[in-house]
């Protein structure tokens, strides 16, 4: 493996841990190309220019593209990988390289711990012949709000894993219980054993990181309640913690102002509020506890069954991090 010069930044990549290390790798890697897809489309879906890469790429795939510069679906492309770029295989084939956007949160550690995994799957639902898992879909969001934080120069590390799972598209994700916890151990199935193992490894790693001046945990449910609870983002913090009460807010107040540019008319009700949680309770770092909303409820679902709204939960979250990072500095 290489260290990378240009990175300060780390995901846990695999069943070894590589705190500020990336696998090496080539001047290009491997994309499918989807059915009707062209060179813009398939640049644009992996974060690369058409304006700068285009060339680049018709010069790597010349005898492998078609009429025009066609793409065939289905087939493997080679795209370019920019300089400031690392490949984080957690994050699914396509999405595994991530290039380095700017430095807003340099210095920044995260701890992401999406809620269950392993045997225990949280709140479910069965909406057609398909099941709805808690642990599935506070996954692909975590994994989603990681991906963002590299983008701006934050050490991430993934506390709950799925080495297999990866960033995946459209409403429903298979469930399964092949989950693990920081670095590859089994989740325990009983609770109690689960959260000491997570907090153990959030404590751990701080304790790795102890001259970072700025480290948070991030922890990711969603919730269960009657059908007819309609409910928004809600964010709980330590009744102790000052720290904790600020970044709650901030990242409640975030979300507030993109639901107000996005949705005008819709209003936003999502709350601040302390409790006594494991995680909360037993993490060094100042942690925040979010719920995406209930399982349970036809609308709430909308905000996690559709793809797109995914990546605007893992976008809006990641702008209230570098707001609180920016308030605190």
């Amino acid at each position: 493996m290489v260290k990378l010069r240009v990175f300060s930044i780390s995901l846990i990549l695999a069943a070894l841990y590589l705190p500020s290390e990336l696998v090496a790798q080539n001047d290009f890697t491997l994309v499918r190309a989807r059915e009707g897809e062209g060179i813009y489309a398939l640049l644009i879906r992996n974060n690369l220019s058409p304006g700068i890469y285009f060339d680049t790429f018709v010069e790597l795939n010349g005898a492998s593209l078609g009429r025009n510069h066609s793409l065939i679906g289905g087939k493997n492309y080679k795209i370019p990988v920019p300089a400031n770029a690392g490949r984080y295989p957690i994050f699914g084939k396509e999405y595994e390289m991530v290039e380095r956007k700017d430095d807003q949160l340099e210095g920044a550690v995260f701890y992401l711990v999406s809620g269950h995994g392993g045997s225990d799957q949280g709140a479910s639902i069965k909406k057609g012949n398909s099941m709805v898992c808690e642990d599935e879909y506070a996954y692909d969001i975590t994994l989603r709000l990681a991906r963002r934080l590299i983008e701006h120069g934050a050490l991430v590390y993934m506390i709950t894993r799925d080495n297999n799972d990866g960033i995946r598209p459209g409403e429903f994700l298979k469930p399964d219980s092949d989950e693990t916890c920081y670095p590859d151990n089994p989740i325990p199935a009983k609770q109690t054993q689960r959260l000491r193992q997570r907090a153990s490894a959030v404590n751990l790693l701080y304790r790795k990181n102890r001259f970072k001046t700025y480290q948070r945990a991030v922890i990711i449910h969603l919730d269960s309640q009657s059908r007819s609870s309609n409910i928004d983002v809600y964010f709980y913090h330590h009744p102790n913690s000052r720290s904790g009460k600020e970044l709650a807010t901030i990242l409640q107040q975030t979300l507030k102002e993109k639901y107000r540019i996005n949705q005008p008319n819709r209003g936003y009700t999502g709350t601040v509020g302390t409790r006594n949680l494991y995680m909360l309770k037993k993490t060094t770092p100042v942690s925040v506890f979010i719920e995406l909303g209930n399982i349970r409820n036809y609308r709430d679902q909308l905000r996690f069954l559709r793809e797109n709204n995914r990546q605007a939960l893992a976008n809006w979250l990641c702008e209230g991090l570098i707001k609180d990072y920016n308030s605190g500095r």
